[in-house]
């Protein structure tokens, strides 16, 4: 999942290097922390946050097929 999200964030935002991206295990499911520089934060929100959403759901689609859960936060 982490190689997904990273194709596509990197992608969107204009400055590739800064993005990380870190995983967490929890009884949850599976944390995903996405850090970008802060002049990209506004490309990976978009407006309304309707970028953001769309990654979440695409993880949310990637880990029904490996019967899990996974929440991704923009730090």
């Amino acid at each position: 999942m982490k190689d997904l999200l990273e194709y596509i964030v990197k992608s969107i935002v204009a400055a590739p290097d800064a993005v990380k991206i870190s995983e967490e295990n929890s009884e949850d499911g599976l944390l995903i922390k996405l850090e970008v520089a802060p002049d990209d934060k506004g490309r990976v929100i978009g407006r309304q946050g309707r970028v953001a959403q769309a990654l979440r759901t695409l993880l949310r689609v990637k880990a029904a097929k490996d019967n899990t859960r996974v929440r991704l936060e923009i730090v």
